[in-house]
């Protein structure tokens, strides 16, 4: 597992918020955080304009950043759509580069693919007919994104019969040798397993795995994977029965080996959403929306990545969609959609315990929140 990346106090770090647009939300918020006492700055550097950018995606150098415009059939822009920017550094003004249709509707999630070649964009789309869809933009050298070259569909569950009656691609995510993609399906009730091979062709670059899937339990209903540094192992939140799965991976199949329940005193009310590792992929954070609104702490074993519990700690707010922990590992900034707020959380580096609240920002409906660490002069 890797080494928890180590930044100076003094390197600028800015923060990218998303939201849902409206009279009081225009786009993506850019403000600057302070490393050192944890706390942004409520004033934004700029507010990048675009339409429901619900999911963010930074470029591994910080230059570019990749939104999705969560747009459907009851948006005033009812296309759903793809956006590209040139990212701005202090006082430098941001960039719109490009913006694509992502041929479905309500787009949820993005990758970037790890050779930058293409956005694998999840339309997760709100109407049961048709249904979500895997979408594959590619990508210019430049940042700007192209027409879709391929578009993949599932077949739903139908397990419970309100939420599941079409397919819901929720988000796609490359294994860390490149090689497969993955895609976790709500409606399905499983994750899809793609070969990533823009040799053998550049519009079709993905291809159904030797092992083509993992079937979930039905109404689980997964929605976000997320892979240990070496690939070795993954872990995947399941929305609707609100837990955690946890995943051998060899060669593009994916195994189940232990799921634990986010709240083990509730059965009902759950919503799992977002989950991210430590730096040193010691601790995995989960947090979960519905009636519960906390951030579940595990420890990982790094034999075989099984999870223990650690910790339980309130999101201090509502509807917990999104979090990202500051690149020294020291803080956990949350984006709580529903009530409203980001919340600064600090936390132990050597425990992995959430501790207390640094902040407390209102913020209109965020959706997801990411951490961009500027170059040094």
């Amino acid at each position: 597992m890797s080494a928890t990346p180590v930044y100076a106090e003094t390197a600028p770090t800015e923060l990218l918020v998303g939201c849902y647009t409206g009279a009081q939300c225009k786009g993506i918020g850019r403000y600057r955080f302070d490393p050192a006492s944890g706390r942004i700055d409520p004033q934004p550097l700029e507010t990048i304009e675009t339409d429901n950018p619900s999911w963010l995606t930074v470029s591994p150098d910080g230059a570019r950043a990749f939104a999705v415009n969560e747009n459907g059939p009851a948006s005033p822009d009812p296309v759903g759509r793809a956006s590209s920017f040139a990212l701005g550094r202090g006082a430098q003004r941001s960039q719109r580069l490009s913006q694509a249709n992502t041929l479905g509707d309500d787009p949820a999630h993005a990758a970037l693919s790890r050779d930058g070649r293409y956005l694998f964009v999840s339309n997760y789309s709100g109407a049961q007919s048709p249904g979500g869809s895997l979408a594959v933009l590619p990508v210019g050298a430049d940042g700007r994104l192209g027409a879709a070259v391929q578009v993949l569909g599932h077949r739903a569950s139908q397990a419970d019969r309100e939420r599941q009656l079409g397919p819901h691609v929720h988000a796609a995510t490359q294994s860390p040798d490149g090689r497969y993609v993955f895609a976790a399906d709500l409606g399905a009730d499983k994750v899809y397993a793609y070969r990533y091979d823009p040799a053998r062709s550049a519009e079709r670059p993905l291809q159904a795995a030797p092992t083509p899937w993992l079937e979930l339990p039905p109404a689980s209903g997964p929605r976000h994977l997320l892979f240990s540094a070496d690939g070795r192992h993954a872990w995947l939140t399941l929305e609707m029965s609100g837990e955690i799965v946890a995943l051998d991976h060899a060669d593009g199949r994916l195994t189940a080996t232990q799921t634990l329940a986010l709240d083990p005193g509730r059965r009902d009310g759950n919503a799992a959403a977002a989950l991210h590792l430590s730096g040193d992929g010691r601790f995995l954070y989960v947090s979960n929306r519905g009636e519960d609104n906390h951030i579940a702490v595990y420890a990982v074993d790094p034999g075989d990545g099984r999870l223990r519990a650690v910790q339980r700690r309130a999101s201090e707010g509502r509807g917990p969609r999104e979090f990202a922990l500051a690149p020294d590992g020291r803080f956990v900034v949350v984006a709580n959609q529903h009530s409203g707020n980001l919340a600064v959380i600090a936390r132990d580096p050597a425990s992995g315990e959430l501790g207390e609240t640094v902040q407390t920002l209102p913020m209109v409906s965020p959706s997801d929140v990411k951490f961009v660490v500027a170059a040094r002069p």
